[in-house]
């Protein structure tokens, strides 16, 4: 079977000028898989015609009038833009026409429009984001929830931490993933009375729950899976990232400074790109929307047609790994537990 993707290619900060290229690019390296390409479509025949040859048989361009802004309010996108390329994809989802949506527009609205279009599935109350962050294993950590959800209660834990596993399993391929509970402490008495809760159901899950980790630990890679609230790990990703470019900022700088630093940079050449390579966050794009009743990835706004390309890669295995199912097998199970946390 032929897996299809349904691509908001209006969205983010450089729209058809990335989305159609990364397409296109995937489409060559990709030989079981169909697009449906959703934009303005006098502009995307436009740019599909600048591009080198490619299969149009395996390509649909499908019209959408209105295009969602990075900077909306995710109320005015849900119902006030109903033809925008960002709903017309997900819609593309919910039909059966696609086996998911990638998009690099607004965060927000495309949260608000998947849950409101595809729903959630049984058994989970929230959706999650969730994106892997390279570790020193030379793998990947997989975090959630990454913003979602600010305020959570100690089931909410639980139901991301299955959905990781899920995720973890799907994309990464990793058939026994170990999670643990993001605190500020290893030990069991640290962390407020929720993340105490959590912990508790998390013991009881029959998951390879290995207990609390530190920050440090997700990118030690001392877990396959670490959970917690939107909001920490909203700040543990941002604070990353900044660190990340800090470092980058001072390396140039230092090896700029002199011409015999200069030197020693042109010596160090390709130490330097090797380590380009492997904390280049563009091999990393693309957070998956759990929870839903679809596959939804969310590329960075920002992104370039590298990882672009790599965000529908994720796509494309989620959809042929069966996310989807992995989460749905979890869910009876998962029901139970989350009973017991209410009694």
């Amino acid at each position: 079977m032929t897996l299809r993707l349904a691509i908001d290619c209006m969205g983010g900060d450089h729209g058809l000028t990335v989305t159609v290229p990364a397409a296109l690019a995937f489409l060559r390296h990709t030989p079981d898989v169909g697009l449906i390409l959703v934009g303005q479509q006098e502009l995307l025949e436009a740019e599909l015609s600048r591009q080198p040859a490619f299969d149009r048989s395996r390509v649909e361009v499908r019209h959408a009038s209105e295009v969602v802004a990075m900077d909306e309010p995710p109320a005015s996108a849900l119902r006030g833009k109903r033809q925008s390329s960002m709903r017309l994809a997900i819609e593309a989802v919910k039909s059966g026409d696609a086996q998911a949506c990638v998009s690099a527009g607004n965060t927000g609205a495309l949260m608000a429009i998947s849950r409101f279009v595809l729903k959630m599935l049984d058994g989970i109350d929230r959706p999650a984001i969730a994106a892997p962050i390279p570790n020193q294993k030379g793998g990947v950590t997989t975090m959630l929830d990454l913003g979602a959800n600010v305020d959570c209660e100690p089931q909410h834990y639980l139901q991301f931490a299955y959905m990781g596993v899920a995720l973890a399993t799907a994309i990464e391929g990793n058939t026994s993933p170990t999670v643990g509970l993001l605190n500020i402490g290893e030990e069991v008495i640290k962390g407020n009375d929720i993340v105490k809760q959590a912990a508790e159901l998390l013991r009881a899950s029959g998951l390879d729950f290995r207990g609390n980790v530190e920050g440090n630990d997700i990118f030690e890679g001392t877990t396959d899976v670490v959970v917690c609230d939107g909001f920490v790990g909203n700040v543990a990703l941002k604070t990353s990232e900044g660190l990340a470019r800090m470092i980058g900022g001072f390396i140039r700088e230092e090896y700029a400074r002199t011409w015999l630093t200069k030197l020693a940079g042109l010596v160090s050449l390709p130490v330097l790109n090797r380590l380009k390579h492997r904390l280049d966050h563009r091999r990393y794009n693309g957070a998956s929307l759990v929870g839903l009743r679809g596959i939804v990835i969310k590329s960075h706004g920002s992104a370039d047609s590298l990882a672009f390309e790599q965000a529908l890669r994720r796509a494309h295995e989620a959809a042929r790994n069966g996310l989807l199912e992995r989460i749905a097998q979890a869910v009876p199970r998962l029901s139970g537990e989350t009973l017991k946390a209410g009694t």
